[in-house]
């Protein structure tokens, strides 16, 4: 049973012979009812306070939860973007690999092909020494085909004028 400061103060006792002091008893029940007042309103203030302090607490709880939430997301986040890094990393790696490849085999076929180009370079090289020689081979005998006819005429020429004086 609760017991309010109203039933303090409209408890009623029996008068008996010899009994207390009724305004001592009702001084004492004035005062009693008083401090138990002031108990109830700090109780209940005590109470209020205890509720908002339940609910502050639930809120940090809740604030908690939510940046534990938001933590545990950033990690992930965090986790992806290094996952998605290191894939692209490897993406750029593999593909700079295959255009190195590309380069490599382009050059060695390009060098085949200059290769190729100095070896027929080289053969018309020969080939035209071999024709250079046989046209000065052949300028030369006509050269000195021409000498002998010179020198045929000459003596010809000679004995014309020998025969002349004669």
């Amino acid at each position: 049973m609760k017991i309010t400061p109203l039933d303090i103060q409209q408890q009623q006792f029996k008068v008996r012979f010899r009994g207390f002091d009724q305004r001592d008893v009702e001084a004492f029940l004035e005062l009693v009812r008083n401090e138990f007042e002031v108990l109830i309103k700090e109780n209940n203030s005590l109470k209020d306070k205890l509720r908002r302090r339940d609910e502050q607490i639930a809120r940090y709880r809740d604030d908690e939860q939510t940046l534990k939430e938001t933590m545990i997301t950033a990690q992930k986040i965090n986790e992806d973007i290094k996952t998605n890094a290191i894939k692209e990393s490897e993406v750029i790696v593999s593909e700079a690999k295959l255009k190195a490849q590309e380069i490599l085999n382009s050059a060695q076929l390009r060098s085949l092909e200059i290769l190729e180009e100095i070896k027929e370079l080289k053969r018309q090289k020969i080939q035209f020494e071999s024709n250079l020689r046989a046209n000065i081979e052949t300028h030369l005998k006509m050269l000195e085909a021409e000498t002998k006819k010179t020198e045929e005429i000459d003596v010809l020429e000679e004995k014309l004028e020998i025969l002349k004086r004669k």
